[in-house]
């Protein structure tokens, strides 16, 4: 899930400014440029992955695993500000952002895309380590967590995908909340040539503005989108998910991860949603209960929860990281 073309003309829509945030990047800790830099070797390529403070220091590493399927690392930038205690380790999934774009179907499934964890993890030298995954990378936490590794720290889920039924129930009913005209055409754009595609674009601009991202990134963070070879993989979003968030027609159409919920340790696993969230706050909670894990809520955060609400959230991973430790 998340973070096509349209992510960002929905951030402009939804408003010209960026979160409350401290001017200067400094000053809240991000670290645009990384200490180091690798490029792993996987099944079906390389993967790009970039590290902010001490693999060796002595709090766990935590991981972070983008979005899509087809985003890339960096959404997560913000999280940098995490290095000032334990080192930060951003990827691009295969076909995505840095890595390899070899644009082969067979490699765009779910147990290829969670080997790439281990293969960083011993790329690196690290034998503990957190997962933070967000949305679809919020679906590979669940299914690398409900593995229980001994090497994994805690997991924090944040507005995952669990069951595409589900998700596709929460989106109708989103869609629904939506004004009568943005509505009416979020149905009928499902209906290829159904509606003018500029204004399929634009209700569905409307959806996300309200549900996916509600700011803008910081010009720093969007510069340095720009400047990646691919933001986003539309071939592989496209094949695993769909047109948009609320269509799925591609291989996770039929996904169904609910039984995994009770596989997770819930003393080692927290589920996180926005506030405005298109992964729906009660959805995620009712997934949290299921698993006997804790569950927060981001106030005044879409689906995009690092980029519009980072602080907040930053305040909450931090707590829970070093209880996790």
């Amino acid at each position: 899930m998340d973070f096509d073309r349209r992510t960002f003309l929905a951030a402009g829509a939804a408003a010209m400014t960026v979160p409350a945030l401290a001017t200067a990047p400094e000053a809240r800790g991000l670290r645009l440029q990384p200490d180091r830099e690798e490029v792993v070797p996987v099944e079906g390529g390389r993967i790009y992955v970039r590290i902010n403070g001490d693999l060796r220091g002595p709090r766990a590493p935590i991981v972070f695993s983008h979005g899509g399927p087809g985003s890339a690392h960096w959404y997560f930038l913000n999280a940098t500000a995490l290095a000032d205690e334990r080192a930060v380790i951003l990827y691009d999934q295969l076909d995505s952002g840095r890595s390899d774009h070899p644009g082969d179907p067979k490699n765009w499934t779910i147990p290829r895309f969670l080997s790439e964890l281990p293969a960083i993890a011993h790329h690196l030298g690290i034998g503990r380590w957190h997962m933070l995954g967000a949305s679809w990378g919020g679906t590979l936490a669940l299914e690398y967590a409900a593995q229980r590794p001994a090497e994994l720290a805690s997991a924090i889920i944040q507005s995952p995908l669990v069951s595409t039924p589900i998700w596709m129930r929460d989106a109708n009913a989103l869609k629904d909340a939506m004004p009568p005209e943005i509505r009416r055409l979020l149905y009928l754009c499902d209906t290829p040539g159904a509606a003018p595609q500029a204004e399929c674009d634009a209700a569905t601009d409307a959806f996300y503005a309200r549900h996916v991202r509600r700011f803008a990134p910081p010009p720093e963070i969007e510069a340095y989108r720009a400047a990646l070879p691919r933001s986003f993989s539309p071939d592989v979003y496209h094949h695993m998910w769909g047109r948009a968030e609320f269509v799925a027609t591609g291989t996770l159409k039929d996904y169904d991860g609910t039984a995994l919920l009770k596989r997770l340790d819930p003393k080692r696993t927290l589920f996180v949603a926005g506030e405005y969230d298109e992964a729906v706050p009660t959805t995620v909670a009712s997934f949290a209960k299921q698993a006997g894990a804790r569950f927060e809520t981001v106030p005044g955060a879409a689906h995009t929860i690092m980029n519009d609400n980072p602080e907040a959230y930053l305040t909450l991973l931090r707590a829970w990281l070093r209880s996790h430790d």
